[in-house]
């Protein structure tokens, strides 16, 4: 299993689409800065067949200390980035 990184997107993308490397790495950063935006905001961006970018809320709970599982700790309620994968995405993978 390969693993690609932002840059391999990038070159791709200029190939693909006859843009220079600077132009397809601004259109990703563009791209990526929108959806932080969006998920700052609390708001939902979906891709109709490949997924859905949204945020959750998670709920305040008590753990335990790793180092020393005799201390219990409170972690706090903390609001999350999470990905829902689309139908048509699920399709392709299978």
């Amino acid at each position: 299993m390969a693993k690609y990184k932002k840059s391999d997107l990038v070159e791709h993308l200029a190939e693909k689409l006859a843009l220079s490397k600077r132009q397809a790495e601004d259109a990703v950063e563009t791209m990526l800065e929108y959806i932080t935006a969006l998920l700052k905001r609390g708001d939902e961006l979906t891709f109709t067949g490949f997924g859905t970018f949204l945020t959750k809320q998670r709920k305040g709970r008590m753990g335990i200390n790793p180092k020393d599982p005799s201390i219990k700790v409170q972690i706090p309620a903390s609001t999350v980035a999470r990905f829902r994968v689309g139908k048509g995405l699920k399709d392709a993978v299978k």
